[in-house]
């Protein structure tokens, strides 16, 4: 599959010379400044060439002082409704352009207000934490017209704010309605209409750093312990994914961004279509089953994070979500895990119906070098194309 003139139309626009120009203009219009520096940090595309672009600008305003922006601009499908548009222009052809400012992202309307420490108070005192002054907030994710997650800190207490579509508000506070009461899931102490979920922090060190620092981490009998207590009403919320349709999504994103490597994911994702699967039943899942997703203590479960994709699914999918992460970490200690884990598995499944499920994974985190703009993401990316081929070939 070769990328068309119209599916990369969108992508050259805003990563191209005429990126600036376009962000540029808004500054100015906007602001009381003018752009002294525009860089994308981070980029979605869809097979279909729509594209996402946020941007770290540098607003260098009338009195010469120099303060950052984040913008970002989308495409087609990923403009959301409320976005300013504008038309830019690729070729002599009119392309339009979604605009917004951080905090100002039109999907998630609660944003704006969640990252004002004054603003956020009263949403505390609503849910009746008493905050004897404005709390701290610091960014810790933000995937721009989809999410953002939020680090508050109020005095000695910490507390995590998960702001989402509003639409999506609903099924997220029944999963962690579902999840709570019986595994280390954080309830929700508070929703507003508008997309923002509060939820105490809960104890322990993410299972990336524990690798990162060589700290105990859980063995695979407690690992299969946590996912046989997800409960089974999870099974009821949405359809169970298919991993030969990722992959065919991740090739496809990759045929558009990553060259003669998005090719070759063309062709692994074929090879994986025609796989041997397997029939497995469909359970109750995590859906993005993976180091990070873990709070540790010494070994220990503490926390479950991240959610909103619990529901139906295979067993064997988690299993490939958490290999797929400990193969592109590689180092001593995730490859230690990841070896005790693959024993644990292989006795348990036929290898035959895990590799193709691996390499549909490691392709799908194939995309994220370029997605977080890496300077050496052409070299990473070609790596885990190559580790996917590997784990689709090797008995």
């Amino acid at each position: 599959m070769t990328p068309s003139v119209s599916n990369t139309r969108d992508l050259t626009l805003l990563l191209g010379d005429s990126a600036s120009d376009l962000v540029s203009t808004v500054v100015a219009a906007t602001t009381d400044g003018v752009a002294d520096s525009v860089r994308a940090t981070s980029v979605t595309v869809r097979p279909s060439g729509d594209t996402v672009v946020r941007y770290a600008v540098a607003v260098r305003r009338r009195d010469s002082t120099t303060v950052p922006e984040t913008l970002v601009a989308a495409t087609g499908s990923l403009v959301p409704e409320g976005a300013a548009v504008v038309a830019g222009e690729l070729g002599g052809e009119s392309v339009e352009v979604g605009l917004w400012r951080w905090p100002h992202d039109p999907a998630l309307p609660a944003l704006a207000r969640a990252v004002d420490g004054d603003r956020l108070r009263e949403v505390l005192a609503h849910a009746g934490v008493d905050v004897p002054s404005p709390p701290t907030v610091t960014v810790r994710a933000y995937r721009p017209g989809r999410r953002a997650v939020l680090a508050i800190t109020t005095g000695a207490t910490r507390w995590f704010a998960k702001v989402v579509p509003p639409r999506e508000l609903a099924d997220l506070r029944r999963r962690h309605d579902l999840l709570a009461p019986c595994l280390p899931v954080p309830p929700l102490t508070a929703t507003t209409d508008d997309g923002l979920a509060l939820m105490p922090a809960l104890p322990g060190t993410s299972g990336r750093t524990a690798l990162r620092e060589g700290l105990p981490v859980p063995d695979a009998a407690t690992l299969e312990n946590l996912l046989d207590r997800l409960p089974a009403e999870l099974r009821a919320l949405g359809r169970a994914p298919d991993h030969r349709r990722r992959a065919q999504h991740y090739a496809a994103v990759l045929a558009l961004t990553a060259g003669d490597d998005g090719l070759r994911a063309v062709e692994l994702a074929e090879r994986i279509a025609e796989a041997e699967v397997g029939d497995h039943p469909v359970v109750a899942v995590h859906g993005d089953f993976y180091e990070h997703q873990l709070l540790l203590d010494d070994g220990a479960v503490t926390g479950l994070l991240d959610v909103d994709t619990a529901g139906p699914g295979r067993r064997l999918d988690d299993w490939a979500t958490l290999l797929a992460h400990l193969a592109i970490t590689d180092t001593a200690p995730a490859r230690r895990w990841a070896a005790h884990v693959l024993d644990h598995v292989r006795h348990r499944f036929d290898p035959a119906h895990l590799r193709p499920r691996v390499a549909a994974a490691v392709l799908g985190l194939a995309t994220g070098p370029f997605r977080t703009q890496r300077r050496d993401w052409r070299e990473r990316t070609h790596r885990r194309v190559a580790l996917a081929e590997q784990w689709l070939t090797d008995s």
